[in-house]
């Protein structure tokens, strides 16, 4: 059995706000969310790298009361929050009717690192008495999904997805194909993430991953550009409602987008580099027009993983244009880790909303810093401005270290 599954809620905590809607408006209207550090001294621990991606504003009490939300890291805070949010858009009333139709499938790509180091520095200072009974379900992947199941009462598939930068993709895919041959009725599913600190800053930085564009915060991520100098780190959560056609039509859901492909590959390359000519990227885009039985001009928009490292948009730019031949340079391809930075583990979730959002709304979110052009970068990567346009179907690329790659495609539903 293949049934329908279409997107009826969207859940967003991203450093353009807390909210669908906020952070919908920053994106069209060309926004950065890059700032300089507040969550720790960057400047102080000597950092290549002082700038991030925080999310502003956040008040976990509108979502979590304070006794849960002190046994929460950060990253399952904001995965609870987008969930939430998610599901309360889409109307699902989850009871004892339906409890065990509907799943969570929400991962990270790192996990609990703020609580990790936090735990360190109190064992250091006074012993194992310090630890508090709460460390490994404050870190561990897992609890996003089971802090939202028991919120919630979703008694149905939970799980959680870690596959680095790819995470969020892998993880709406994976709900996708749970929908799509009847193991549930409805998935709450994305990614979340939490890892502005110094170990999370310090060893992107060692690995000279990081854009050192310190006195420039909001023209540091800067995708396709020629003086890109690498990633800026971003947190957060985007979360989806997956529904089958058949539940959201039965309860008059309203009805974002139709998800429509999935594909999935491995580079068998390298730890944190692409695959040459992004071949790995290329056979993953082929795989989920295949699942979707789509040819390459159907495709009006791509949003691209485009993380602003040299030799990652480099990459990714020519995957596009080994599938899509042709048509690529009619194709509208965006990065909107210029405005949010990259949330590692939730950039699929927030990418994947945004994609669902640019359908629904015929509206492309642009790609900002984009001043001048790399000439091996030569798509149309929609630049400074977002674009009013008629896009039926929408592509979301994830590409994370050690060579795992998702896409994930969305239809206008008709």
């Amino acid at each position: 059995m293949t049934r329908r599954v279409v997107v009826t809620g969207v859940g967003l905590v991203t450093p353009l706000g807390t909210g669908t809607d906020v952070t919908w408006n920053n994106l069209i209207a060309g926004k950065s969310g890059i700032r300089r550090i507040s969550h720790f001294d960057a400047e102080a621990t000597a950092m290549a790298c002082t700038i991030a991606g925080e999310v502003p504003d956040f008040s976990v009490e509108n979502f979590i009361n304070r006794k849960d939300a002190r046994k929460m890291d950060n990253f399952i805070q904001f995965g609870v929050a987008a969930s939430l949010m998610a599901l309360e858009q889409s109307g699902l009333v989850i009871d004892e009717s339906n409890a065990e139709r509907v799943g969570v499938a929400v991962g990270a790509g790192i996990g609990g690192l703020v609580t990790i180091e936090n735990t360190m520095r109190a064992y250091m200072a006074g012993g194992a008495r310090k630890i508090s009974p709460f460390f490994i379900p404050q870190t561990i992947i897992n609890m996003t999904s089971g802090w939202v199941s028991m919120m919630t009462g979703a008694k149905g598939p939970n799980v959680a997805t870690v596959t680095a930068c790819a995470t969020g993709t892998h993880a709406i895919g994976d709900a996708f194909e749970v929908i799509a041959r009847g193991d549930a009725d409805a998935m709450i599913a994305g990614g979340s993430e939490a890892c502005i600190c110094e170990l999370g800053v310090g060893g992107f930085s060692a690995a000279r991953a990081l854009s050192t564009r310190n006195d420039e915060p909001e023209r540091a991520s800067r995708p396709w550009d020629k003086d890109r100098d690498g990633f800026v780190m971003g947190e957060g959560a985007g979360v989806l409602m997956l529904e089958s056609l058949d539940s959201a039509k039965a309860r008059g859901a309203v009805i974002l987008a139709e998800v429509i492909g999935y594909g999935m590959s491995g580079d068998a390359y390298h730890m944190t580099s692409p695959s040459p000519g992004g071949e790995g990227g290329a056979r993953c885009m082929r795989a989920a027009l295949s699942r979707a039985k789509l040819n390459p001009e159907d495709v009006d928009y791509i949003n691209a993983h485009g993380t602003s490292t040299p030799a990652g948009d480099v990459a990714e730019t020519q995957g596009i244009k080994a599938v899509f031949g042709d048509h690529a340079s009619k194709l509208m391809v965006s990065s909107t880790k210029s405005m949010t930075g990259h949330l590692l583990g939730a950039a699929g979730g927030i990418e994947a909303a945004f994609s669902v959002l640019a359908v629904h709304h015929g509206v492309v979110p642009p790609t900002i810093n984009l001043d001048h052009q790399d000439p091996e970068c030569d798509l149309d990567y929609v630049p400074h401005e977002a674009r009013q346009a008629n896009i039926n179907v929408a592509v979301s690329n994830s590409f994370g270290f050690g060579g795992t790659n998702a896409s994930v495609i969305v239809r206008k539903f008709n």
